[in-house]
């Protein structure tokens, strides 16, 4: 098969413990795109937070950020190609359900993070991903006055505490909105046409690349319908059992540069 498109996730997939790309996997997704071979980032964070590992990678297609979300371009005016954004009333339900729960909630509006306020959880998230962020207080008075709806909303939890409250969001949201667990801290919450693999059949039929032609590498339940829709589901061994069983392929972990150990074998 002649595959033109790989669409990978960054946190546990392409990264490893450290958030850092690995030289034998950088190495390797060089030479797949010195071979004609297409390349992107197929997220759940922001755009601004992907965006220098796309730039490490030589990234030259948009970047599917958000879950699916936000599809946007990395050079030029880094034009916005979609956007799908979660309805401002179903934003301020959640926050409150949330909230009354004692759950620390991200909001994200236009590229930037708001915070009801600085504490454990944003120190985690900023771990992750070190991007600065807006202390606003009361954040659902925040977001009814701001002008634009939410891309995302994510409620972080480091106490076991987030499958309950994605079956209570799921049975009362499920048909309106995308409510995943992307790792086990974070449960993330976008417009239901927001994910993954309904970006990549965006990106691909926009390339004119066939489903049949592309290749998907990812570690979590988010990056489920990204691996069905690819011609190659690709899974890191460090994957839940059931995310395993929807790849064709299993790789080693993020931590073995399974990444590359995947593209050398099959691909390269």
């Amino acid at each position: 098969m002649d595959y033109r498109l790989i669409a990978l996730d960054l946190d546990h997939t392409l990264l490893n413990d450290d958030f850092k790309i690995s030289a034998r996997n950088l190495e390797a997704l060089q030479k797949a795109a010195s071979n004609g071979i297409k390349v992107t980032i197929a997220t759940g964070r922001m755009f601004r937070s992907a965006l220098p590992y796309a730039r490490q990678l030589g990234v030259k297609l948009p970047l599917i950020t958000y879950h699916g979300a936000l599809i946007k371009e990395v050079a030029g005016e880094q034009r916005i190609l979609r956007k799908w954004c979660i309805p401002k009333d179903l934003a301020l339900e959640i926050i409150g359900l949330g909230e009354a729960e004692g759950f620390h909630i991200n909001l994200y509006i236009n590229d930037t993070l708001y915070v009801k306020e600085e504490n454990e959880n944003t120190k985690f998230y900023k771990g992750i991903a070190a991007i600065p962020l807006e202390i606003v207080g009361d954040l659902a008075d925040y977001l009814e006055q701001a002008q634009d709806e939410p891309i995302k909303l994510s409620i972080i939890n480091r106490e076991g505490r987030l499958q309950n409250l994605q079956i209570k969001l799921k049975e009362k949201y499920g048909t309106e909105l995308s409510i995943l667990i992307s790792r086990p801290d974070f449960l993330e919450i976008t417009y239901k046409e927001a994910t993954k693999g309904k970006a990549l059949q965006y990106l691909a039929e926009r390339e004119n690349i066939l489903a049949s032609q592309t290749i998907a590498i990812g570690d979590n339940y988010n990056d489920v319908d990204m691996l069905q829709y690819a011609g190659i589901g690709v899974a890191v061994s460090n994957a839940p059992p059931d995310v395993q069983k929807e790849a064709n392929f299993v790789t080693g972990t993020n931590t073995e540069d399974g990444v590359a150990l995947f593209l050398e074998r099959y691909i390269l």
